[in-house]
């Protein structure tokens, strides 16, 4: 790679220059426009934590999971019952959350809201500072909350999901209580500063400097995605070339220190999807600060700007694709040198246009970390009761855990998440942050396969929860701090053997000499894995189903829930199923006789209505398996059947929903009964 300085780019807009004020790290005194800041700051992300600087969040996550200390072990692990809950009931009102300061709320996010207020208490006040209908706090219309890229649901881009990303600080305390009908879900994701921090109680009537500081963010993330959000930094240099990288061989470029990566650009021509796929998992981005013995980035190309396979088009704050090429503002310190290596893998030469932007670091390097950006596939092992958790980094040392990609092939369909993120800080044996489903840490909810795109949080690639799906969700304000280690998580409830896999980028920042145990995977393991498996007979809930069939079964853990029992504790589950879709389940008969037959389901938000037939008769119903909260059926009649001795044909099949169900379409069956008449 040659050398070549070109001219700084041109000034940003006014807005965007006053955004970015003096990091965080070097004030004990933080005003909220600093912490305005703190929602976009980059550079800020390589400043290692001070000691009792954490990140945690409140959830309504079910509270049936939890760590034995007598033995050791998680218990009902994959409990997922995390609509309703909360930490305790005062009166008419739900604690959803409180907290000891100096502290700020960077994030809010539910699935289901309502007309309920949800009050926050600060610093010991009477009256709340927001007191609104949690339906309210995600419309961008309601004062104080009144941003509209700040305060969102994601309904117009298709999904569901509601999300406020705006600081809401308090030096004391925060308690947050909900009245009854707020609905049902919520994450409340916030800092606490280490002692001695002071910040401002965020108002009901913020101070016009306030106001001004949010108006100029919500500004910039409706016009400026796609731009350094620090904008022009004195001394910095940009290396632009075009070069071809022939295949089997690496570029290289050498950057001498202090100094700074603060942008990387770049665009690419490909043949077709297929070759744009190959192209970005085959070339692999390398980087090496320093004196370290491995490289800190190891990325393919592709997963490196945000999204995988291939180009999908969108824009969140540090990385994106854009139709002028791929940005990442990622800001990547260094005290000595910097090797850039690109590596090309594949069988074809590669003709790339790249740009690395470069600047003098703005505070010593003794008080930052390298970033970190590592793709893998299923590389940490855990204990079995630690099941379905599936480990996104395991990192030890000092230093800030900003986000991942996550790339899911899910080739049989069905819905792949559901799993609940978990964070482990410092040796945590339960995790200071767990969440509610998959879809709910990304910043959607319910599963909908649409994509969107916001500067936090998007999905740029889905074929219909069936093939590939790219999500990512960056903690910027909200990083994760550690002094010690850090394990991160998300539940995977499909197997490997059913074809369902998940590729991983994690970005975090570590001190040197931390420990990062990831290495580079081969190629064959990068790109051709991603296949459509046979399909075998499917077992759920110890019921065989025949041939093939939309969706997804499976055996979902249910266990006891106050006094509806699932036998076995467990059901056949069938998700990813519409209206029209059918199932046929094999039922054993030991002896020939007339019997009455019956059924015990459960019932939910998102179950649909179904028509049962045995062995082409109609059996009695349809059925509408709609209710509020989550429960087990008694036995549902299907009438009186004569069966000879052997297998017979259960079919069901999905007729619809009921007005008031969320549109899933969910089918669970517990147990199929049988008296002799």
């Amino acid at each position: 790679m040659k050398r070549i300085d070109i001219a700084r780019a041109a000034v940003l807009t006014a807005a965007l220059v006053c955004l970015s004020a003096s990091p965080l790290a070097a004030q004990q005194t933080l005003t909220y426009p600093d912490l305005v800041h703190h929602m976009i700051d980059l550079e800020g992300l390589a400043t290692l934590p001070a000691p009792g600087e954490t990140c945690q969040q409140w959830s309504s996550y079910d509270r049936a999971s939890r760590y034995d200390e007598a033995t050791g072990k998680y218990v009902h692990w994959d409990a997922n019952n995390d609509g309703p809950m909360f930490i305790r009931q005062e009166g008419k009102v739900s604690v959803m959350a409180e907290m000891e300061g100096p502290g700020c709320i960077w994030r809010v996010w539910s699935a289901l809201t309502d007309k309920g207020h949800v009050k926050i208490y600060l610093d010991g006040q009477r009256e709340p500072a927001i007191d609104l209908p949690f339906n309210d706090y995600f419309t961008g219309k309601a004062a104080p909350l009144d941003y509209p890229t700040l305060s969102y649901a994601l309904e117009d881009q298709g999904c569901r999901g509601k999300n406020l990303y705006l600081p809401i600080p308090y030096q004391k305390s925060c308690k947050i209580v909900a009245e009854e009908g707020w609905g049902r879900y919520y994450h409340f994701t916030y800092t606490t500063f280490p002692e001695g921090t002071t910040v401002p109680t965020f108002r009901a009537d913020p101070p016009a400097g306030d106001v001004a500081a949010l108006k100029r963010l919500d500004a910039l993330f409706r016009n400026r995605l796609g731009n350094d959000p620090a904008g022009p930094r004195d001394g910095e240099e940009t290396i632009a070339e075009t070069i071809v990288a022939p295949a089997g061989e690496t570029q290289t470029l050498d950057l001498a220190g202090p100094r700074a990566i603060t942008a990387i650009r770049g665009k690419m021509q490909f043949g077709d999807r297929a070759d744009e796929m190959a192209a970005l998992r085959q070339l692999v981005l390398k980087i090496t600060f320093d004196d370290q013995r491995a490289p800190a980035v190891w990325c393919p190309l592709g997963d490196f700007f945000g999204t995988a396979p291939g180009v999908n088009r969108f824009k969140s704050l540090p990385v994106g694709m854009t139709e002028d090429g791929f940005y990442s503002f990622w800001y990547m310190p260094f005290a000595k040198g910097a090797k850039v290596e690109l590596v090309n893998e594949g069988k074809v030469d590669r003709q790339l246009q790249y740009e690395i932007t470069h600047a003098p670091l703005s505070r010593p390097f003794d008080q930052l970390g390298h970033f970190h950006c590592k793709w893998h596939r299923d590389v940490f092992p855990l204990s079995r009761d630690r099941w379905p958790d599936w480990v996104m980094l395991r990192t030890e040392g000092r230093g800030r855990f900003c986000g991942v990609m996550l790339h899911v092939w899910n080739p049989r369909g069905g819905w792949w998440g559901e799993g609940d993120e978990k964070f482990f800080v410092d040796g945590e044996k339960f995790p200071s942050t767990i969440g509610t489903g998959s879809e709910d840490y990304f910043g959607y909810a319910w599963g909908h396969p649409h994509l969107f795109q916001t500067p936090f949080h998007c999905q740029t690639m889905t074929e219909d929860n069936r093939g590939h799906q790219s999500l990512l969700r960056w903690h910027i304000a909200d990083n994760v701090p550690f002094q010690g280690s850090f394990e991160g998580c998300i539940e995977k409830y499909f197997g490997n053997d059913r074809g369902t896999l998940f590729a991983c980028v994690a970005c975090w920042y570590l001190a040197p000499g931390g420990s990062d145990p990831l290495g580079p995977s081969p190629v064959d393991q990068r790109h051709g894995y991603c296949v459509v498996p046979p399909v075998p007979p499917a077992n759920g809930g110890g019921f065989k189903v025949l041939g093939d069939y939309r969706g997804a079964i499976s055996t979902q853990a249910l266990g006891p829930r106050d006094e509806h029992k699932w036998a076995g504790g467990d059901q056949l589950w069938w998700t990813g199923a519409r209206p029209g879709d059918k199932i046929v389940i094999i039922l054993p008969v030991k002896r020939s006789g007339v019997y009455q037959v019956a059924a015990t389901m459960t019932k939910a938000k998102d179950y649909g209505i179904v028509q049962f037939s045995i062995d082409g008769k109609k059996a009695d119903g349809p059925i509408d398996l709609y209710n509020p909260e989550i429960v087990r059926t008694e036995p549902v009649p299907l009438g009186v059947h004569e069966l000879n001795q052997g297998d017979h044909k259960i079919t069901v099949e999905i007729v619809g929903a009921n007005e008031k169900a969320i549109k899933g379409y969910m089918f669970g069956l517990d147990q199929i009964l049988l008296k002799s008449n």
